[in-house]
């Protein structure tokens, strides 16, 4: 990744900030995520040098992950004979989403089966471009697929459950814990985010936060989420992140494909909530909840809509590295079969 300016980056913070402050007088749900990313966005398309450097991006993932692992108290997974079934629906939504996705962007939108599996897999974006650099698949159309798809989930989808009341969830709220826990929490789970880095884990630093935090939680070891200050600033940081991918994609490209990301948007989108409605009935659990677990979006930007709407974080946290684990063993089967498909025909 190119190095990013101190000028840039403080340019990108104003303005994401600055979009966050906005959203929250505003009463926008999911503030600071999709205030972020609006105004970010804007900014990127409009050219000006916008950017998140790495240690930033990977320290707000750090504060997702400690936030979403505060929810997994011995209470919590009480809760988790349930999931199975879950689970089980989830694999098989991830699973519908890529195969029907991608056999439409290749049979209507003449891509190639390689770089429609890879545009239409849902939340690892770094996995799908690592294979994609090998030579698999159109490298700048999965980048641009995927970022409009990322976009549009992160800045709709807390409007669209708000709105049909689907949210705010139904968990209590955590009591904030104190400022110096929550930054030794933190700290650890960056910590263990960078040794991760050795092995091509997609989320290392979110998981490593869900999983210091999670422990810690669990143990008793830690009360309380992280203060809302660090929060906010956690979830504008991944909001501008959001924003910023818009940067390096030229506007040539949005506009040749702005149609079939929109397509795939909607089409992952109707999918998931055609396999989270039956989940929710079933399992009594808030439809909101399922969808965020399901919806077709960035894993980072998902968990802090989730927290952000309320919803249970140990449910939200289980699903989201089971969709991970899923996705490393499905991409390159799905390949195959789309591949096979679209010759066929």
């Amino acid at each position: 990744m190119a190095k990013i300016s101190s000028r840039s980056v403080l340019l990108t913070l104003a303005i994401g900030f600055s979009g966050a402050t906005a959203a929250t007088v505003a009463g926008v749900p999911a503030a600071p995520l999709v205030g972020a990313s609006i105004s970010v966005s804007i900014a990127a398309l409009s050219r000006l040098p916008v950017g998140i450097p790495d240690l930033l991006r990977n320290f707000a993932f750090a504060i997702i992950g400690c936030s979403l692992g505060s929810g997994i108290t011995k209470q919590a997974l009480s809760q988790a004979v349930h999931w199975p079934i879950s689970l089980l629906f989830l694999a098989l939504a991830v699973s519908t989403i890529i195969l029907v996705g991608s056999w439409v962007l290749a049979r209507f939108y003449g891509q190639t089966p390689e770089t429609a599996v890879l545009a239409t897999t849902p939340g690892v974006i770094a996995y799908v471009l690592a294979i994609a650099s090998g030579g698999v698949g159109d490298v700048r159309t999965i980048i641009v697929i995927q970022n409009i798809r990322l976009v549009l989930v992160t800045t709709l989808l807390p409007f669209i459950l708000t709105h049909l009341g689907f949210a705010p969830g139904h968990v209590q709220p955590q009591v904030s814990g104190s400022l110096i826990g929550s930054l030794v929490v933190i700290t650890l789970a960056f910590g263990l985010g960078i040794g991760a880095q050795r092995w091509p884990i997609p989320a290392s630093f979110l998981l490593a936060g869900v999983l210091v935090s999670g422990v810690g939680h669990y143990l008793d070891l830690v009360s309380g989420r992280p203060p809302a200050l660090l929060i906010f600033c956690g979830f504008t940081i991944t909001g501008s992140m959001v924003g910023a991918r818009f940067s390096s994609i030229p506007m040539g490209d949005l506009r040749r494909l702005l149609a079939a990301s929109l397509i795939s948007a909607l089409i992952t989108g109707l999918l998931a909530v055609g396999f989270a409605y039956p989940v929710a009935v079933m399992l009594d659990i808030p439809f909101g909840q399922v969808f965020v677990a399901f919806a077709p979006g960035g894993v980072e930007a998902m968990a802090a809509i989730a927290l952000a709407l309320g919803y249970d974080p140990a449910y939200v946290a289980t699903h989201h590295l089971f969709r991970l684990l899923l996705l490393f063993l499905i991409v390159p089967f799905c390949i195959r079969i789309v591949t096979r498909t679209v010759r066929e025909l």
